[in-house]
């Protein structure tokens, strides 16, 4: 969510930081001041069943429920719901203002998505309007780089929770930036006339901002039998190709423009062997593989991913990844378990900890 690029010319905001404006000290003491600020995003966004739909194909999942309105309701659901990620599709729209006006400074394309912790309170459902608080929840620096971490609290229009996101980014400080990058970079990145002016539909601050984090009441919905798992149990292996293609597509559903994605010369241009799937992307292909196991995938009420190397695609030609993974525990009081995933592009792990917990029946 947060390797994202804005749809917008890039040579302002480099070149003040290229021009020595803030050196990376000045940036980093301006982050640490802004932790606990909190926002609400100022428009709605509502979920259409083509967006549910045009997601689910961007993550290869094909699990009925985001499909077909009397599949999900042999599953209990009185809708469609979205996929476990489709939080990625409000990333930009949530995420633009945290990266524009409250913590400046730094190189968009710099900035990695290290951990991603999604909590469901309850699915997205079809015609939800939600509305997102965003805060930024710690800064810290390591080896050279800041260390922030990012909270989204998500509400729909009955205001009940229905999502928490953590996600945990290294960043570093928009000094000594290359012209020539910047150069590349508005040669690929998405051009507009000017940026539309949105009417407000939101109007925050909000009293809650202090109240403690919703907390989660997880439901089986149609999940499979307890009864039938077992602790070591393995999932079956299942293969997903990726191709610059997939990428592309993924770029536009989920509205994120950074040409690390797509573009194999400004990847060239940072250092990459190749553009890069997103992080979401293939926590999202990772969650479409667990779905389909547990048979219904709002049954998973919390999912974790730890990224540690990204999935190179080439320009032409397709990348593969295999996910497995194990029943890594059960609790037959509460007939909730803990799913251990595994993601593999050849023998390189792409996450180092990965991991769902479901509510079964």
């Amino acid at each position: 969510m947060t390797d994202q690029l804005d749809d917008i010319r890039v040579d302002d905001r480099l070149e003040a930081a290229f021009m020595g404006d803030m050196t990376a000290e000045q940036v980093a003491d301006h982050t640490r001041s802004m932790v606990g600020y909190t926002y609400t995003v100022d428009d709605y966004y509502e979920v259409g069943r083509q967006d549910i739909r045009r997601h689910a194909r961007a993550v290869q999942d094909s699990h009925p429920a985001f499909w077909d309105e009397q599949e999900a309701a042999v599953l209990g659901h009185d809708t469609l719901f979205a996929h476990p990620t489709f939080v990625s599709v409000l990333g930009l729209i949530a995420q633009r203002r945290l990266f524009e006006d409250v913590i400046t400074g730094y190189d968009m394309w710099q900035i990695m998505q290290t951990d991603q912790r999604l909590i469901m309170h309850q699915p997205m459902r079809l015609g939800d309007r939600l509305v997102c608080d965003v805060s930024l929840e710690s800064f810290r620096q390591s080896m050279g780089a800041d260390l922030l971490v990012s909270k989204n609290i998500i509400w729909n229009q009955h205001d009940e929770p229905v999502m928490t996101t953590l996600t945990s980014i290294v960043a570093r400080p928009s000094v000594d930036v290359d012209p020539a990058l910047i150069s590349k970079l508005n040669e690929v990145m998405m051009q507009v006339d000017a940026d539309p002016v949105i009417g407000k539909t939101i109007n925050g601050p909000f009293d809650r901002y202090s109240d403690p984090d919703p907390v989660t009441e997880p439901k089986a919905y149609g999940a499979i039998d307890f009864d039938t798992l077992e602790v070591g149990q393995e999932l079956p292996v299942v293969t997903k190709t990726l191709t610059l293609g997939n990428l592309v597509n993924y770029a536009g559903v989920s509205g994120d423009p950074n040409p690390i994605h797509f573009s194999p010369e400004v990847a060239e241009a940072i250092g990459l062997d190749s553009v890069v799937a997103h992080g979401m992307q293939t926590m999202g292909l990772g969650a479409s593989v667990i779905g389909s196991f547990v048979g219904d995938p709002a049954a998973i009420y919390e999912y974790n991913v730890r990224f540690t190397s990204p999935v190179y695609v080439p320009a032409v030609g397709a990348a593969r990844v295999d996910f497995g993974g194990k029943i890594k525990s059960l609790d037959p009081v509460t007939r909730r378990g803990v799913i251990a995933l595994v993601a593999k592009q050849g023998e390189r792990k792409i996450f180092g900890r990965a991991q769902a917990m479901v509510q079964f029946n």
